[in-house]
């Protein structure tokens, strides 16, 4: 089977010599350059596939749309009008066009090119748990606290439901072109199907619950990870594993992927400040880097939201410090 997977505004400059090289655990600490999009923390963000902008849900200023070298967002959005800013996810569509927001019982679509809300809807059934948004808004993914996936299509109205799963879902992931979806639960299951059918096309087994999945946007990879120790890459097309990933921690929750363009490499973040660069063939982490907490955070840590790829061996994550954050890949790696 062949499957087609289609700031304050305050600019904080810091010198690439002074790069702080942790003797311990040879991590790297101090950002190229960050930059500022949630005074007060964030709780929820997504990073374009090219890097071109991000969408960080701000702990009191609602949900805004940052483009790289702006100095002020340029949408703000918002799911109660003014009152409290509830928003747990963010997803953006491969393509760029769509970003799709969630709370706990509702979730929007947002045109990225004209800021307009395009569809907001209710979920009376179970909580929302992840969700994922096609290219060109072809398909919307909900995950919920029931077990549940719904798939619909906002122009047609069609929708179905994937009934496999038989506990809560904890993610979920859509492909570019709608066809195919990747989910995850406290079944220890993660599941390929098709949102055509709703058949499951491959099943990947954990030893304990999934915590995160993720599908390569070129159709090539998927990635599923469990609450303790198994970090699996896979051959979409065949099902079969390529690597688990090598860590040395008894416990490791991922919070975001990234696939490299060239299908070398996967970017990592985590809960504990961790953005990881790995072989995505042999599993082993090439490089590490810890993002910055927000000042007078306690404990002194931060959520991984957000990491992209960008040109000339740097990377970027975005955090719930607040901060989008440069990192430079070490070129003798």
């Amino acid at each position: 089977m062949s499957l087609n997977l289609n700031p304050s505004y305050k600019t904080i400059w810091l010198l690439l010599g002074s790069l702080l090289i942790s003797a311990c655990s040879g991590y790297l600490a101090t950002p190229i350059s960050a930059v500022r999009y949630a005074e007060e923390g964030a709780m929820a963000a997504d990073i374009a596939t090219d890097a071109e902008f991000s969408v960080v849900s701000d702990v009191s200023n609602g949900v805004s749309v940052w483009y790289q070298g702006e100095k002020e967002a340029r949408y703000n959005w918002s799911h109660q009008g003014d009152g409290e800013n509830l928003v747990t996810t963010v997803h953006i569509a491969a393509d760029n066009n769509y970003v799709l927001t969630s709370d706990r019982e509702a979730f929007a679509l947002w045109d990225v090119a004209s800021g307009e809300p395009m569809g907001f809807w209710r979920i009376d059934e179970s909580s929302v748990r992840d969700v994922a948004v096609a290219s060109s808004a072809a398909g919307i993914l909900v995950g919920r606290g029931n077990g549940k996936v719904l798939f619909f299509e906002p122009d047609s109205g069609r929708r179905i439901e994937f009934l496999g799963h038989q506990e809560k879902i904890n993610s979920v992931d859509i492909s570019p072109n709608g066809r195919f979806a990747l989910t995850g639960g406290n079944d220890y299951v993660a599941y390929l199907w098709s949102t055509r059918s709703g058949q499951v096309i491959h099943r990947f087994s954990h030893p304990s619950r999934v915590t995160k999945v993720a599908l390569d946007d070129k159709g090539r990879f998927a990635f599923t990870a469990d609450s303790q120790k198994q970090a699996r890459v896979w051959n979409v097309q065949t099902g079969e594993p390529i690597s688990t990933l090598k860590f040395i921690e008894r416990q490791k929750i991922f919070t975001d992927v990234e696939f490299s363009a060239d299908g070398k490499y996967l970017l990592t973040g985590s809960p504990s400040r961790g953005l990881s660069l790995w072989d995505l063939h042999s599993g082993e982490q090439i490089q590490e880097w810890r993002v910055t907490p927000r000042e007078g955070a306690s404990p002194r840590t931060a959520v991984v939201y957000g990491v992209s790829f960008l040109p000339d061996n740097r990377v970027l994550s975005v955090s719930s410090s607040g901060l989008a954050e440069v990192w430079e890949i070490n070129s003798e790696q």
